[in-house]
């Protein structure tokens, strides 16, 4: 079993930056894939950014450019820089991870919030 721990959401202004961590804890488990998923009031939950094991990385179209996911020096851990950011990416963040035995684990989410 594989628990998610978020952190680094807050209130930014339009134009700003943050980054929001996601640690990785629990035992017998290997990740093959993090991302990071947000979901906005009235909204579908959405991906924003995703990087496989094999260091492969995809983004939303909307996010091309501005963010960045990166993995932790030993793969249990998940970043998301943010840059340049604007109101409509303000949003309820969540980690997401899957196991090896392509089991899928969820954080509690982190809201961030763009706003002047």
């Amino acid at each position: 079993q594989v628990q998610l721990v978020e952190s680094g959401g807050g209130l930014v202004e339009p134009g700003g930056s943050l980054t929001l961590s996601c640690a990785a804890s629990g035992s017998g488990f290997s990740i093959i894939a993090m991302g990071w998923y947000r979901q906005a009031p009235g909204k579908q939950r959405e991906l924003v950014a995703v990087v496989t094991s094999g260091g492969t990385t995809n983004y939303a179209d909307s996010v091309k450019g501005r963010f960045t996911i990166s993995r932790g020096n030993v793969r249990n851990a998940a970043y998301l820089q943010m840059n340049s950011l604007k109101p409509e990416d303000t949003a309820v963040y969540y980690c997401n991870a899957m196991s090896s035995s392509k089991v899928e684990s969820w954080g509690q989410g982190t809201q961030v919030t763009v706003s002047s």
